[in-house]
């Protein structure tokens, strides 16, 4: 039996889920935007100030969160299909294509005489080639540059033509002056930058940088929050656990630690359902629209067993944003569940992955899903497209030997080492590794034999 990606989940059969979720996602699809935000320009600044490019796109995406016709694709979906390239329009324009994406912001920073020029430009996704608009330049002294560009997310929406009341572009432009605090807002961008590496020593020098602005504006509830998301990257859950709930006790009306602490209690190993659910319904009822913490109460009442509570949820996500590949996942969990919609799971699973083709989650529920059915070399494919993705995946290097063991029992006993070599320090493995062991030498003792 293979060793799960990811949860386990105790589910039922759905028909005709799909359908529904589909119907749900069509009926808003008409007035959704999904746009990418890229990090601006600041190539001609000086090299202290380019951490500013980043700045304008965090102001971006905390002010258009705000918005419920916005539907923001992750950087780091984005940075997997730009590979580190400079973000040039070409770039830009195949990775707004390549994630569905209706439109692109981006821009650049110039310096003009004393003062500093923010240049925001938009890029919207036409079926003849993309279309580029230049808004309304934001030119400020340094100093009062970052204070005068709450207005800037509304700019992009109303270009965009997208209905904008009173009260939202009210709550945007709030949002999108998380700090008064020039120099924490620095640190918290440059936090930012470390953390998109991706990478232990990133994580820990964005740790570093969030915690300073932190202490250079306490009432930083973002830099509070980003901080606990970095301590979760990095393993150290009682720290991240401790900084959602601190971001909780700044802002109580701020949703994403709520989300956040959801997403702490149901990966604890005493799988803490009850206090998962409770902490997505909250950020819900903070935000409404929250696509991604709909997911979260979806899993979470998989969980639970509560397939109906898990539909209800996973339908409201896909009207809030019907390009986010975490529905897909969690539909493919749940129509295998039962081992009885192989094909229905095996569609969602692919969906997933068309839309983010390095979801190492979907791809190891497929690659379960094949083997299970005794599609070996299917099953193959999957566990190692993962392992290209992250070297360290312990469950794609384990699954994949059990595969080996059904088809090349040489290739078993090399793969079943690399795992012990990589998963032995690990102390979560400990049990997993043991097991490996006994595999091994079993095979080791039939191959002498």
């Amino acid at each position: 039996m293979h060793r799960p990606g990811s949860r386990s989940w105790i589910v039922g059969t759905v028909v005709g889920l799909l359908l529904l979720a589909g119907a749900g996602a069509a009926s808003a699809e008409s007035k959704l935007r999904v746009v990418v935000i890229a990090p601006f320009d600041a190539t001609g600044l000086e090299r202290e100030e380019q951490w500013m490019g980043e700045g304008v796109a965090q102001i971006l995406a905390l002010g258009l969160a705000q918005h419920p016709s916005i539907v923001q694709i992750e950087r780091g979906r984005l940075q997997s299909v730009t590979r580190g390239e400079t973000w040039t329009e070409p770039v830009l324009s195949q990775a707004a294509r390549s994630v569905r994406a209706d439109a692109a912001f981006f821009g650049r920073i110039e310096r003009r005489g004393t003062d500093l020029a923010v240049v925001p430009q938009l890029m919207e996704m036409k079926q003849g080639g993309p279309e580029v608009t230049t808004l309304e330049p934001v030119v400020a002294p340094s100093a009062e540059l970052f204070g005068r560009l709450a207005t800037l997310p509304v700019a992009y929406v109303r270009t965009l033509h997208v209905p904008t009341t009173d009260a939202e572009a009210a709550r945007i432009e709030k949002a999108a002056s998380p700090t008064r605090v020039p120099r924490a807002f620095e640190l918290f961008s440059r936090g930012q930058i470390s953390a998109l590496r991706g990478d232990q020593e990133g994580n820990e020098a964005s740790v570093d940088l969030l915690s300073r602005a932190v202490e250079v504006d306490p009432s930083f509830v973002v830099a509070a929050y980003m901080l606990g998301v970095v301590h979760s990257s990095l393993g150290n859950r009682w720290k991240a656990a401790a900084q959602f709930r601190a971001a909780t006790q700044l802002d109580p009306l701020y949703p994403e630690p709520y989300k956040a602490l959801g997403d702490l209690y149901l990966s604890q190993p005493r799988r803490l359902f009850d206090q998962a659910v409770e902490a997505y319904s909250k950020a819900i009822e903070l935000r409404p629209f929250y696509a991604d913490a709909y997911v979260g109460l979806g899993d979470a009442k998989a969980a639970k067993s509560d397939i109906d509570g898990a539909v209800a949820a996973y339908q409201k996500a896909l009207v809030y944003n019907p390009v986010n590949p975490r529905v897909h996942m969690s539909l493919g969990k749940i129509y295998y569940g039962e081992k009885g919609l192989y094909y229905e799971a095996v569609n969602a699973y692919k969906k997933a992955i068309d839309l983010d083709p390095n979801s190492v989650d979907a791809r190891m529920g497929l690659g379960e899903v094949y083997e299970d059915k005794g599609l070996y070399k299917e099953a193959t494919q999957e566990y190692q497209r993962v392992i290209e993705i992250d070297a360290k995946h312990t469950g794609a290097m384990y699954n994949l030997a059990l595969v080996y063991e059904k088809v090349d029992p040489k290739a078993a006993i090399t793969q079943w080492e690399r795992y012990i070599e990589l998963a032995s320090p690990l102390p979560t493995e400990k049990d997993w590794v043991d097991v490996a062991r006994q595999h091994l030498r079993k095979l080791k003792n039939q191959i002498k034999d």
